[in-house]
């Protein structure tokens, strides 16, 4: 498929190779396949994507550093025939903002959250974010993180889905063709489930960083599909509101 016409013709702030600019397209492509432009609502809050609104041509909300899961509800509360989008980086959910995450899951709001997490902080100089990998060097982990002194990283869908209200938790990645096709299908599932009605769905998707972590744009993607994965392991969670006993595969949507 070529550019979906949501897409607008703009050159976009992001860094060579990333993520965000892979998504933006699946994004655009599924709201568009899915007929749900003239009525979609996404949020863009402080990060990487902070202007994300400039890309994709649908309405949108700029929200404080960690808000948009509140935003989200808000929304969905006065306008619950519209499709919520809450679009966040790691630094973002995960952090500052992790409250409303975990709240908005336990009020299984019907709105569809798009995690992109590349565990570090881009936006404001390469500090080690809560999924940061294990010896990993930031900024702020110049010798890499360690257990010890910094924690392991936060595994966002794991948590989650301790959580008795979600319909739907996945994580995926867009590393190269085959996985890009994944995640757009995880992206449509969750789009269509919140159509749907049927609940909160969570969507993370395993994402680079070649500026912040020294590695050109083949070396960031083949991390992510060699090592990243092993600490984030990818597949649905949560299915249909159901914890799988053994995680399912992400071909079965």
């Amino acid at each position: 498929m070529g550019k979906p016409n949501l897409l607008l013709k703009k050159t976009d702030h992001y860094c060579p190779g990333c993520t965000h600019t892979i998504i933006h397209k699946v994004m655009a492509e599924v709201i568009e396949e899915l007929g749900i432009e003239h009525k979609t609502i996404a949020i863009a809050p402080v990060g990487c994507s902070v202007m994300a609104y400039e890309y994709i041509d649908i309405d949108w909300v700029e929200v404080a550093h960690g808000r948009a899961p509140a935003a989200a509800s808000g929304i969905k509360a006065v306008h619950p025939d519209k499709v919520v989008i809450s679009y966040q980086g790691d630094g973002d959910l995960a952090s500052i903002g992790f409250n409303e995450t975990v709240h908005a899951a336990a009020r299984g709001e019907n709105i569809t959250v798009i995690f992109i997490n590349n565990g570090i902080y881009g936006m404001t100089g390469g500090q080690m974010s809560p999924t940061t990998m294990l010896e990993r060097k930031t900024t702020t982990s110049p010798a890499g993180r360690e257990t010890t002194v910094h924690g392991s990283p936060l595994k966002v869908c794991e948590m989650l889905n301790q959580i008795g209200s979600p319909d739907f938790i996945a994580r995926c990645h867009a590393s190269d063709k085959a996985s890009t096709i994944q995640a757009k299908e995880v992206i449509r599932y969750a789009l269509k489930n919140q159509v749907n009605g049927t609940g909160y769905s969570f969507v993370e998707v395993l994402s680079v960083c070649p500026t912040n972590w020294g590695l050109n744009v083949k070396e960031s993607f083949d991390y992510v599909k060699n090592e990243v994965v092993k600490e984030f392991p990818l597949g649905i969670f949560r299915k249909n509101g159901v914890v799988l006993d053994k995680m399912g595969s992400l071909d079965e949507l």
